[in-house]
């Protein structure tokens, strides 16, 4: 079974104000179907990865393969047509647009991904807000509902083009307990129900403990867990 996701011997520097190596020969592999959190003190690295994994930063040193592809040295507008079929990102604010419909947010990354007709998307849209419980939200305005649903309208939009994996960057920073946990909920029913890959950075220890794996960081690299 191809792997997920597979980094190879990353490394990362910062240039300015001088130059600082921040991520030191980074190593794993994400098999389909397992969720994932990487947890570390802040500044060792862990959000820095995220975004060289999700291929939305390129300046790394080493190799990055997604689905078996080798996506590193790729142009831009090929790294943004993987990033849109594969990857849903969930960051810890949910970045909706809050003069749009629930329902218009969700559609947004398939249409700009252009595979289907907009009556196929809408239809898609009412199935991912569907499985998240919020479908009654679908024509109110993303600034009328709360954080918490806002959180789970996010998700929808990150899932729209059924991705192969799904990252978060603290998705559930902003979130008291309550919210928190039924994100955990929703991504760990996504891995059940639908096979889903899932690979979360996280602060939150009693959500990382009930994840499948941690990879643990310090100083810029993986200690525990590869």
């Amino acid at each position: 079974m191809t792997t997920v996701l597979e980094a190879r011997h990353i490394d990362k520097f910062f240039h300015k104000p001088v130059e600082f190596h921040v991520l030191k020969d980074i190593s794993f592999t994400l098999p389909p179907g397992e969720f994932t959190s990487i947890m570390g003190k802040s500044g060792c690295g862990k959000s820095t990865l995220l975004y060289i994994l999700s291929t939305m930063d390129t300046d790394y040193r080493g190799e990055l393969y997604l689905k078996g592809e080798k996506v590193t040295g790729q142009s831009n507008s090929r790294l943004s047509r993987l990033r849109s079929q594969h990857i849903g990102f969930v960051f810890q604010f949910h970045y909706l647009l809050s003069d749009f419909s629930v329902l218009d947010n969700v559609m947004l990354p398939a249409q700009k991904l252009a595979m289907k007709s907009r009556e196929e998307i809408e239809h898609d849209a009412m199935e991912k807000l569907r499985t998240l419980n919020i479908e009654q939200l679908a024509l109110k305005k993303a600034s009328q509902i709360s954080g918490g649903e806002k959180q789970r309208v996010a998700i929808a939009r990150a899932l729209i083009n059924s991705p192969s994996i799904l990252m978060g960057d603290e998705p559930t920073g902003n979130l008291d307990s309550y919210n928190s946990e039924n994100v955990f909920q929703i991504f760990k029913r996504l891995r059940e129900e639908q096979g889903l890959s899932l690979l979360v950075v996280t602060h939150d220890e009693d959500f990382a403990r009930r994840t499948d794996r941690i990879l643990e960081m310090e100083d810029g690299r993986i200690i525990r867990g590869n």
